[in-house]
């Protein structure tokens, strides 16, 4: 069999089994509070976007995440946990921490000698939409239970 041949049917058995974009799915990874648990998520993300057949979101995705991620491993005591859901085509990132301090929002303007800060900043003009709200110790119903979470939004193309 030919390589082009070849290669064009692993494309179309690989096109075969690809989740369709517009069906929702939501995944949530739980990491100890190890700095080594950013680049976990990150390369979590990738494969999950991979598998959804949207690679297309994965560096944006991938850059939004590790700001999100790193703040709350960074910033808390305890674990984290990394949020992703697909619904009506746009990817939702979120970090849950168990620290219900809010964040520190984003000055409007920020130097590009700053050592830290540009985080939340990066979160908020490379996402469509962002923001954070306290989670109340709801058992079962949030991703950690107390503390807050963090999410910002992509939009597919």
């Amino acid at each position: 069999m030919p390589e082009t041949r070849r290669a064009a049917n692993c494309v179309t058995n690989r096109e075969a089994t690809r989740t369709e974009p517009d069906e929702p799915w939501e995944y949530t990874l739980y990491v100890p509070h190890d700095l080594r648990a950013v680049t976990i998520g990150r390369r979590a993300l990738r494969l999950v976007l991979a598998a959804h057949g949207l690679p297309h979101l994965a560096e944006v995705a991938e850059l939004v995440a590790t700001e999100l991620l790193s703040n709350a491993l960074r910033h808390t005591k305890g674990p984290a946990a990394l949020r992703l859901r697909w619904a009506g085509r746009v990817l939702r990132i979120g970090v849950w921490d168990g620290d219900p301090t809010p964040p520190e929002l984003p000055p409007d303007v920020v130097s590009a000698y700053a050592e830290d800060g540009r985080g939340l900043a990066l979160v908020r003009s490379c996402s469509d939409e962002w923001g954070w709200y306290a989670l109340a110790g709801v058992a079962g119903g949030s991703v950690g239970g107390r503390g807050k979470y963090v999410w910002c939004e992509l939009a597919a193309a």
